[in-house]
């Protein structure tokens, strides 16, 4: 289930660096971030939907390894992006 388009363009457009970023690091992250919470939606009312939660769950981890990314190069930008978007932070491996 794609995430819809003005949603997509609306989030872009608030994590946006510049005008025309679509592939910045905080802009994947708050589109993945999206994503997941139109799933989480979906799978709260359909429990037993077990491939959009193997969906999910890939989903998360992606994220999760994007955020140590962004952690690993850029902390004050990783902090900030937390904190917008209301997620917890990955621990350091």
């Amino acid at each position: 289930m794609p995430l819809d388009q003005t949603k997509k363009q609306s989030v872009i457009a608030d994590y946006a660096a510049k005008d025309g970023d679509t592939g910045s690091t905080e802009v994947q992250i708050a589109v993945m971030q999206a994503r997941i919470e139109q799933i989480t939606d979906h799978l709260k009312r359909n429990k037993k939907d077990f491939h959009s939660l193997r969906g999910l769950l890939l989903l998360v981890g992606k994220r999760r390894r994007l955020e140590a990314y962004l952690r690993r190069t850029d902390v004050v930008r990783y902090r900030s992006l937390v904190s917008r978007l209301g997620i917890r932070e990955v621990k350091p491996r």
